[in-house]
């Protein structure tokens, strides 16, 4: 069962706007194969830690949920996983059998973390290979139900192990996530160039933390600059699909393990979090059928 939080935190007209028809599943990376249960997997990328990207893909896939998707959330930041804290999650997944992983559920979203297999304060020392390959078991181990789609939250960077996971795990496309300010944008550029040279596709650009309204005085401020993400997704020529504000109750939110789209829906954050998701959604519909067939109620 769902954690019976989402039933109190998400508005009741979310399950009214659910639409009757589901996404397809999309076409994926030459001489991979969908996920059987999944019709569209997309990865979180940036060039750098620090742009929010976590919180981004926790409340992105909330804001899906929250229009009627079915939503995974896969934490392939093995070296640093916070998905499990954004979403005030504890314990350890069950194993029906031994070999695959019942995923762990808040909010509507069905999510797979390293962090629930490990203590918080300990470290994960382990080489790229090994990584990797916990990831890909992840991916292909958890009983995700029947997706529409599965968000993966990439490490940040472009490394080896962003790009062993982009080559291995059938992508439906990517989101990369970056601030306004040009060092962000710079590294932001190099992993939508990563994302090409693996063939898949960029769905859009989130431009996070690009704008700050005073508490107190309301004054609007561009802290990290303005219009980055603009510019960026205009040179490459993919969509931007939302700028999401620099606002305290995004970040205490996250840390109370409550996301800010299911705390407070109704709030100009979650709005622009839900924005971004119906443009997301847009984007996937564009992408060409699976040319081969998955389980049968996914067709």
């Amino acid at each position: 069962m769902y954690d019976v939080r989402s039933f109190f935190l998400i508005p009741l007209e979310s399950a009214v706007n659910s639409s009757a028809r589901r996404p397809h599943a999309s076409q994926v990376q030459k001489g991979l194969s969908p996920h059987p249960r999944v019709r569209n997997v997309i990865a979180v990328g940036s060039g750098k830690g620090g742009v929010g990207k976590s919180t981004t893909a926790v409340n992105l896939a909330v804001a899906l949920a929250r229009l009627g998707a079915r939503v995974g959330l896969l934490d392939a930041d093995i070296y640093g996983p916070s998905v499990p804290a954004m979403l005030g999650l504890s314990g350890r997944p069950e194993s029906p059998d031994n070999k695959s992983i019942e995923p762990m559920r808040a909010f509507g979203v069905e999510t797979m973390s390293i962090g629930y297999l490990i203590e918080d304060e300990t470290p994960m020392i382990w080489r790229g290979p090994m990584a990797t390959s916990a990831m890909t078991q992840f991916f292909n181990d958890t009983l995700w139900d029947d997706l529409d789609y599965l968000l993966i939250d990439l490490p940040p960077g472009t490394g080896d192990i962003q790009l062993t996971l982009t080559q291995k795990i059938p992508l439906a496309g990517a989101v990369i996530v970056t601030t306004p300010q040009d060092i962000a944008t710079l590294d932001a550029k190099k992993a939508l160039k990563m994302f090409e040279k693996v063939e898949v596709p960029v769905l859009g650009i989130v431009e996070n933390m690009a704008v700050h309204t005073c508490s107190n005085c309301g004054q609007v401020e561009h802290l990290f600059g303005e219009g980055g993400g603009e510019r960026m997704a205009a040179q490459y020529g993919v969509p931007l699909l939302g700028s999401l504000p620099l606002e305290i109750g995004i970040r205490e939110q996250g840390d109370a393990g409550t996301p800010i789209t299911a705390a407070a829906p109704e709030s100009s954050a979650a709005q622009a979090y839900l924005r971004a998701a119906e443009r997301l959604i847009e984007e996937v519909a564009k992408r060409p059928r699976a040319s081969i067939p998955i389980l049968s109620s996914l067709i």
